[in-house]
């Protein structure tokens, strides 16, 4: 009595998983609309990627930019553009010299 009402229980189970099942055609159509919307979100991401470079360059060149005349308004005149040392040697005062020994 057990094995027939075990055996009736899986027939039922089975016929209920077959009857919801989609047809083939179905699921192509389903698996088809998935690639495309993949492949939409591939090219959106990639848009993103691209325009996120973009600004990020736009940045950096904008910082060299800051960083070039920042440069420029901070060297005082009296120094050499690029090396950072003044142009003339500042004056130093000259110690007096030892006599010269007379022989």
């Amino acid at each position: 009595m057990q094995k027939s009402v075990a055996y009736a229980f899986m027939l039922a189970a089975t016929l209920g998983l077959a009857a919801c099942d989609k047809p083939s055609e179905n699921k192509a159509e389903d698996a088809q609309e998935a690639r495309t919307e993949a492949q939409e979100s591939m090219n959106d991401a990639a848009e993103e990627s691209n325009e996120a470079a973009q600004k990020e360059s736009e940045a950096a060149q904008e910082r060299a930019e800051e960083q070039q005349q920042n440069s420029q308004q901070s060297t005082p005149e009296n120094t050499a553009p690029g090396d950072g040392m003044p142009a003339t040697p500042p004056a130093v005062p000259a110690e007096p010299a030892a006599p010269a020994k007379q022989p």
